[in-house]
Formats: C-alpha cells, structure tokens, sequence
C-alpha cells in the first residue's frame, strides 16, 4: 500500500470520528453538552493543516482536513443552533 493511500485512509478515518456526534446532535436537537471552543480550535488547527497540506502540494492532508473544517464548522453551527444563547461560550 502506497504511503498516500495510507495517507488518505488516516485523514478520512481521523476526520470522519466527529460524524457520530454530528449525527446524535441532529437526532437530539441538543448541543449544550458541546464546547464551543473545541469546534473553533479544531477549526483552526485543521484549517492551518490544510494550509500545510496546499504549501507541500499534498493533496491527503488538503482534501482530508478541508473535509475536517467542514465537520467542525457544521458541530459549531449545531452549537449556535441547539444551545441557548447564554450556554454557547459557557
């Protein structure tokens, strides 16, 4: 197995760990037990390795942490969306 597929497997499968939380935010209606900050550094970190990914021309770390942004900017929006306003940076 080539070290991009190996690459690529590790990116989808570390990316795709948010999926289950996502999917029992949605079926709960309910975020309060979230942490807004997680998402927003998980964000940034997966933005800057994405980043990373595009200045080594790496296409696993660019397509694997812009799939990782998209989850974690998707988990920060059920945030804002299942949370009272006063819970959300709390």
């Amino acid at each position: 197995m080539s070290n991009e597929v190996i690459g690529i497997i590790a990116g989808v499968l570390t990316s795709a760990s948010m999926l289950p939380q996502l999917i029992k935010t949605i079926k709960k209606k309910e975020a309060s037990d979230l942490s807004a900050y997680i998402f927003i550094m998980l964000i940034v970190g997966t933005g800057l390795w994405a980043y990373y990914g595009v200045l080594k021309n790496d296409i696993p770390i660019i397509a694997t942490n812009l799939f990782s942004v998209v989850l974690n900017g998707i988990g920060l929006f059920l945030k804002f969306k299942y949370s009272p306003r006063e819970e959300v940076f709390s």
